[in-house]
């Protein structure tokens, strides 16, 4: 009995280890020199975390001139989304993430010696459209060096990083804040200079070249519509929009766990220390599951992931009505959180397949920009509806509008599998736009076509 015992406890390590290897398996070394600068940026993100508190405390100002900074630090980045969009088309990925890196790092160092009340306001928003001007150029960066086959998982491993750079970097900068908060403003300047160091000497540029894929008859639609991608494009996509659309409603619930959850709970006599302890849970259950859900669900279905995130989103922050306890606003936690690790890298695949070939920076600054609205919008929102109606009904509306979102995307996505790509009758990435977003055929390997279609002819790949 022994030996089948001793051979079962062996191959349990030996599984993890495999599966692992097999997550990070497979994807171009500029994917991860991609990856390792978004971590150093996450690293260094102190300045948005505690803003508010340097303001109040170390500054002396009221909260809602605070408030003001904040909101003006949201316009900021409402402001850059759709402009990078247009420089990652124009100028390409790597100046764009250059440009957005250096003036970040200058304008947060910069904010750290502002003592004036409008000198502060004035740069804050200079942060925010810095903080967000490279957004656009990292996911099309992303989505021209990976195969379409592995995107999921690109985008979940690049989610994973924010979050592992962001549990650090919280936690840090508390300890740093101890000397002083010029030192928080000064380290944050240095680590992004450091990421922008990494863009320069290791990534290569990345945007697909007209010539290059108009060569080929089949990507000829590409080179046909390069010139056609404009801001006008993307509103008119009515498909893209209403994605758009749909993740602006749950941006909108995810920005309710730090703004409208700590003001529930503080109404209902908890301490601040027991809110840390109840969203530590969200970054904790991304660090330990972003990486295993992601290969559970790698190859499933984006119109039954995304109902299903919305639901679990929506009912997630609706369960809070009913936490009476830590430990019930913890569950509540877990749930919306398995909704974000399954959205994220399905929603950012979802948006990288609707996007035109060389149009994707003003796709992906479309995108960033629902996310900016909603920081900017959820607190207003969340703040009105509690003082004029309560928190509970707030959490009732939260899972209202999660349920409105998971129809939006069923009634969306169930029409996508049967639908012909609109450049010319070609079906694959090299036309003018990826592969509808419903589930490809299971015998629809990727051509090389397809892949010169992707940029990935132009950077070479282990995969």
């Amino acid at each position: 009995m022994s030996a089948p015992i001793s051979g079962s406890r062996g191959r349990g390590p030996s599984r993890i280890r495999r599966a692992a290897v097999e997550s990070v398996s497979g994807l171009p070394p500029q994917f991860w020199w991609l990856w390792t600068s978004t971590l150093v940026n996450r690293l260094g993100a102190f300045v948005a975390t505690f803003l508010a508190l340097y303001l109040t405390v170390e500054r002396g100002y009221s909260a809602s001139y605070a408030g003001l900074v904040g909101a003006l630090y949201g316009l900021g980045g409402v402001v850059s989304s759709v402009g990078a969009g247009v420089l990652t088309d124009r100028l390409g990925r790597r100046p764009t993430m250059l440009i957005g890196q250096v003036s970040t790092a200058a304008s947060v160092a910069l904010l750290g010696f502002m003592t004036d009340p409008v000198a502060i306001a004035v740069v804050a928003g200079l942060v925010g459209m810095a903080t967000n001007a490279s957004r656009p150029a990292v996911q099309a960066m992303m989505a021209d060096i990976v195969a379409p086959e592995d995107r999921v998982r690109a985008f979940s491993l690049n989610y994973w990083a924010i979050n592992l750079g962001f549990a650090f970097s919280s936690t840090a900068a508390g300890l740093i804040a101890e000397h002083g908060y010029l030192a928080l403003f000064l380290g944050e300047a240095t680590l992004v200079l450091a990421c922008a160091l990494v863009v320069f000497f290791k990534l290569p540029e990345s945007r697909p070249e007209a010539g290059g894929a108009a060569d080929d008859p089949a990507s000829s639609g590409a080179a046909a519509g390069a010139e056609r991608v404009s801001m006008l494009t993307v509103l008119r996509d009515g498909r893209f929009m209403t994605v758009v659309g749909l993740n602006l409603l749950l941006a909108l619930l995810f920005q309710q766990a730090y703004v409208s959850m700590p003001v529930s709970m503080g109404r209902a006599g908890f301490s601040s220390a027991d809110f840390g302890l109840v969203i530590a849970v969200n970054g904790v259950l991304i660090v330990l599951l972003q990486i295993p859900v992601t290969r559970f669900i790698e190859h499933r279905s984006p119109a039954v992931l995304l109902v299903g995130s919305a639901l679990l989103a929506g009912y997630g922050f609706g369960m809070t009505a009913l936490a009476g306890s830590v430990a019930l606003y913890a569950v509540a936690v877990a749930v919306w959180t398995l909704g974000e690790i399954i959205n994220s890298p399905t929603q950012m695949g979802l948006v990288i397949r609707l996007s035109p070939l060389h149009g994707r920076g003003r796709y992906q600054g479309m995108y960033a920009l629902s996310w900016s609205v909603a920081s900017l919008a959820a607190p207003l929102l969340g703040g009105t509806v509690i003082d004029r109606y309560g928190p509970d009904v707030l959490w009732a509306g939260c899972a209202a509008v999660g349920t409105v979102a998971a129809l939006g995307y069923g009634l969306l996505l169930r029409r996508l599998p049967g639908k012909a790509a609109p450049s010319g009758g070609a079906a694959t990435v090299a036309g003018n736009r990826a592969e509808p977003a419903g589930q490809a055929p299971a015998d629809a390997a990727p051509s090389t076509d397809e892949r010169a279609g992707t940029g990935r002819a132009e950077i070479p790949s282990t995969s």
